[in-house]
């Protein structure tokens, strides 16, 4: 078990940072929120969990423990696997997740790609004594008065994301601009806006003006 890696940030990419430890470069799959705190060059620590199967060793990286408790607390539930979970965790905070199950919240997990309202309605049922109560005030209810005071949180992390990668401000605002009516369509149907394809959707313009 790799229960963490810490080193310089040796390259970024949408979905993976590389770390540099003892001078092997090790690829480690993150969400958005995770990717948007990094910055090449600088050292980082990164919580991580690796996932072995038969032709493959893939590692998963967080930026706290209780991120990587949570990602692993998800796979008990049946038809949950580490990109799902992942991918949980890219649209909603531990605690958003913990408020979501602990509330019954079938919408804000039918906002993660992948969950329909069966999944999200089998998920409830088997992680309600698992991810036990929100540890703080970063869940939903955070989520919904930052949002009411300041920018949209997705705004900020698609952002952060952007120039972790090594664009400009200029270019991440203009990007995430570009990608407004995908995002406030999505919130409008789900509540929740699907980080993950954002960054796709934004690097897809980004590529295209360069």
């Amino acid at each position: 078990m790799i229960a963490f890696v810490s080193g310089p940030v040796a390259a970024l990419a949408p979905t993976t940072a590389v770390i540099e430890v003892g001078g092997v470069g090790m690829a480690v799959q993150c969400t958005p929120a995770t990717l948007a705190g990094l910055r090449i060059g600088q050292d980082a620590r990164l919580a991580t969990s690796l996932v072995v199967r038969e032709d493959s060793l893939t590692l998963y990286g967080f930026a706290d423990d209780d991120e990587r408790q949570v990602f692993e607390l998800l796979q008990t539930a049946s038809g949950v696997g580490p990109r799902l979970a992942q991918a949980m965790l890219g649209v909603h905070s531990p605690d958003a997740l913990r408020l979501a199950v602990s509330t019954g919240d079938e919408k804000a997990l039918t906002a993660v790609p992948g969950i329909g309202k069966k999944g999200a309605q089998k998920l409830l049922l088997e992680l309600k004594d698992k991810l036990g109560t929100p540890l703080g005030s970063s869940g939903l209810v955070g989520a919904q008065r930052a949002a009411a005071s300041g920018p949209a949180p997705w705004t900020e992390q698609l952002t952060a994301a952007l120039i972790g990668l090594g664009y400009q401000s200029r270019e991440a605002e203009e990007a995430v601009g570009a990608v407004a009516p995908q995002a406030e369509a999505a919130i409008a149907e789900t509540g929740a806006a699907p980080v993950p394809q954002l960054l796709r959707a934004a690097l897809q313009t980004l590529n295209r003006t360069r």
